[in-house]
């Protein structure tokens, strides 16, 4: 049975939120309702012309695609309520990336004590314009930026999530396992996580289809951003080689981000 906070609980979690670490932070399990996983998602799994929508260049703005840019999608603006199932990439070329870690960098940056608000507002060096240094500086080298495989994305079922969503791939290396989150973006995206199925449809590398719904990124502003802590780390780009949902799943683990 899902537990929900009080909306006065929720905000001293908020606020706590900011200024905790990794290890620090509130374990928020089993699932709350007032809370987004952030998360990254790339090509692979939203872009015009991707099967099973077949999104057009304005449905994902891809005419607007800039580094920073975090307006919502116009399809999923125009769609609050609709549930529509999406593709999550192959083995070795992951769609969906989950952050476990914020760095103190991103902390830092302003324009908020943050990190993970910063990322989404976004600050400098995150993608905002920035006279002195490269706008992107900060968003190489992240530890722990995890692709989803099956038993991470079964994990998500039942939850909500915030993503960033980039114009190109999104690259990983592994041992040890971070992220280079730099690049183009179409903006943001926020979901429920309906459903979990093997792609049938799919060569024996496609990862699951996701069935989710459609919120609006502009009513779930005043939510809490959390981590996915034990979202299962792959070993390399090939192992495991988890296509299909399994039946059952450990509970995931969720964290305040700072």
């Amino acid at each position: 049975m899902r537990k929900k906070l009080s909306s006065y609980t929720f905000l001293i979690f908020i606020v706590l939120g900011s200024c905790m670490t990794g290890s620090e932070d509130e374990d928020l399990s089993p699932v709350y309702e007032d809370y987004l996983v952030l998360m990254a998602i790339d090509e692979s799994s939203i872009d015009n012309g991707n099967e099973p929508n077949n999104f057009s260049e304005t449905d994902v703005n891809d005419q607007i695609a800039a580094v920073g840019q975090r307006t919502q999608l116009k399809f999923f603006k125009d769609n609050v309520g609709k549930t529509i199932d999406l593709h999550t990439g192959q083995v070795g070329d992951e769609g969906w990336f989950t952050l476990k870690n914020i760095p103190n960098r991103w902390v830092n940056a302003g324009p908020i004590d943050n990190g993970a608000k910063n990322y989404l507002i976004p600050g400098p060096g995150l993608g905002a314009p920035n006279i002195d240094n490269d706008r992107e500086v900060l968003l190489d080298e992240i530890p722990l930026v995890t692709p989803m495989r099956a038993t991470g994305l079964k994990m998500l079922v039942g939850s909500k999530v915030l993503a960033v969503v980039y114009d190109g791939d999104i690259n990983v290396n592994y041992s040890p396992l971070e992220g280079n989150l730099q690049g183009a973006n179409l903006g943001l995206v926020a979901f429920e996580v309906i459903e979990i199925k093997t792609n049938t449809a799919g060569s024996d590398s496609d990862l699951p289809v996701v069935t989710i719904k459609i919120l609006n990124v502009d009513s779930i502003s005043q939510f809490g951003i959390v981590l996915f802590s034990n979202a299962p780390e792959p070993q390399s780009s090939s192992v495991p080689k988890d296509i299909n949902p399994p039946a059952s799943v450990d509970l995931p683990v969720f964290v305040l981000a700072n």
